[in-house]
């Protein structure tokens, strides 16, 4: 019997992506196939072989992980990587979901109840981690919306909004001058 593990995954146009692959055991052969089509295989002692449109753009590593370089809308699809650590065949599967760049944040503030409220936006198909960096503060906060007191409001300062998603990140700038009335 042999366990089936199946799981999805994300990576972003132009960007390189590795496949999530944690094996415990020394591997003596692996091969992985896209869509039942082999693209990549490593046998002991020998080099990788690639095939098929990764032939030049991919990269497998002796613990079985395979990283594609500058992911693009064509590589989506079912990827299974089968190895074999001498006892048994192992099987592990990935649906790969290509999403599109990220897109420039938006940044939006305006003042209500004595605070500076700064928000961004960002349309994506993916859930964004969002962050604020202040010019005149060496903290950052983890956050989609950040409010400041009118009276700690430096007009000097920039204010960063970050997304990002995987490896990738984009950010905005905003002068806090521009916000106040």
């Amino acid at each position: 019997i042999a366990h089936v593990y199946c799981k999805d995954v994300f990576g972003i146009i132009g960007e390189n992506f590795t496949f999530p692959v944690q094996i415990d055991q020394k591997i003596v052969e692996t091969v992985w196939k896209k869509n039942k089509d082999k693209v990549a295989e490593w046998e002991e002692q020998k080099k990788p072989i690639y095939f098929g449109p990764l032939w030049n753009r991919s990269v497998l590593m002796e613990n079985g992980s395979l990283t594609i370089v500058n992911l693009e809308k064509d590589d989506a699809g079912t990827y299974e990587l089968q190895y074999w650590d001498s006892l048994k065949d192992h099987y592990l599967n990935f649906v790969l979901v290509v999403l599109d760049s990220l897109p420039e944040p938006n940044i939006s503030c305006n003042t209500s109840a004595g605070e500076l409220v700064l928000n961004c936006t960002a349309h994506f198909q993916g859930s964004l981690n969002y962050a604020w960096k202040l010019s005149n503060n060496p903290h950052s906060y983890q956050s989609q919306e950040l409010s400041i007191p009118l009276e700690n409001v430096d007009t000097t300062t920039n204010a960063t909004c970050i997304i990002k998603f995987s490896q990738t990140e984009r950010s905005s700038e905003i002068s806090l001058s521009q916000c106040l009335p």
